[in-house]
């Protein structure tokens, strides 16, 4: 097997600061133009409070033209005031106004000075910020689901994976598009942007410590490409991947896919049945969809079902998982429950918000 060097232009050997935009963490974070308006009205608050509170007490302030402080040179003030200007022009003279200044218009100077200079501050911040959470993700990120290609398939696996209870930050997309980034990462997934067939993306990615991964390339050979690079950095991980071709899937297999799902003959044979039987296809429609109705799920057995016949639970079971390997309900290993074993079943799925 060939083996490449790694060199300091890998991504995972980069620090967190250099993999910003990169790596991306979802963050719960408030968009720009709000942050700016939130900005600007407080400080206009700040502004206003100020000039109330010169102009209340304007008799305690001294103006070159000695002709006291109206409300336009209060407004005039409190500008130079808070944006630290001071040309001098006019000055607390009495020692209420000096107090009040101390105690009231300084903190309000340093208050308005933060807002204006916030959206600055967020930038930089909101930079290292991403860097500690990408650096303390890499330390921590095991057992989770590597979704490769974003597209048509990969979205469909990824609403699949959430509907049967995972985690949105136990998923991590990889895909070159920005596009399809932005909207995995509007669902709270991490991403990687990268090409799935190198594999400093994938180890960037977390694949030598993933549970499982999924492959949803667009094209066959770059399936086989990805599958290929993926199994040599995870030997382990439970490997599922989609071609458009029955003729590849020997070669997905051999790369060291687990589960190979031909899309093109899948979608064919439901279009086909639709002409004369589209009940047929609506309820697979129905089984395949998590969100409502019915599901097909896998659970493990119970102590008091060990020794009984699958056929006779409550539940509509498919099929039996042993060591590895699947049994249909009607095949005659599965006449009896084993311990350690798990079934394949129908479920019955209750919408969000429904008791």
């Amino acid at each position: 097997m060939i083996r490449l060097r790694r060199t300091n232009d890998d991504l995972d050997v980069k620090p967190g600061h250099a993999l910003v935009g990169v790596l991306k963490i979802p963050t719960n974070t408030m968009s720009p133009i709000r942050a700016i308006v939130r900005r600007v009205i407080g400080a206009s608050l700040a502004l206003v409070a100020t000039v109330l509170i010169v102009y209340f007490d304007r008799e305690g302030y001294r103006d070159v033209n000695e002709d006291g402080l109206s409300l336009l040179d209060s407004i005039y003030y409190a500008t130079v005031s808070l944006s630290t200007t001071g040309y001098g022009d006019i000055t607390p003279a009495s020692p209420s106004a000096r107090l009040i200044n101390v105690l009231v218009i300084t903190p309000l100077r340093v208050l308005f000075l933060i807002v204006l200079v916030g959206t600055t501050l967020e930038v930089l911040t909101d930079r290292s910020r991403q860097a500690l959470k990408i650096q303390s993700w890499r330390s921590k990120v095991r057992d989770h689901t590597v979704v490769i290609g974003y597209g048509t398939k990969g979205r469909s696996a990824v609403t699949a994976l959430l509907g049967e209870g995972t985690e949105s930050t136990q998923i991590v997309v990889v895909d070159t598009d920005h596009e399809s980034l932005e909207a995995a990462s509007a669902q709270g997934l991490v991403t990687v942007h990268g090409s799935g067939t190198r594999s400093d993306v994938l180890r960037l990615a977390g694949a030598s410590r993933a549970k499982a991964i999924v492959v949803a390339a667009n094209r066959d050979d770059t399936a086989v490409l990805v599958t290929l690079t993926a199994r040599e950095l995870a030997p382990k991980a439970q490997i599922v991947a989609a071609v458009r071709e029955a003729e590849n899937v020997h070669l997905l297999r051999q790369s060291g896919a687990d589960s190979v799902v031909v899309s093109s003959e899948t979608a064919g044979r439901l279009l086909g049945m639709a002409t004369s039987t589209p009940s047929v296809v609506e309820m697979f429609e129905d089984l395949l969809t998590p969100d409502a109705g019915l599901a097909i799920s896998e659970r493990e057995v119970e102590a008091v079902e060990i020794g009984g016949s699958p056929r006779h639970l409550s539940d509509i079971v498919l099929g039996v998982v042993r060591d590895g390997h699947l049994y249909r309900v009607d095949a005659p290993e599965a006449d009896a429950i084993e311990s350690g074993d798990r079934l394949l079943y129908v479920r019955k799925v209750t919408p969000a918000g429904e008791d």
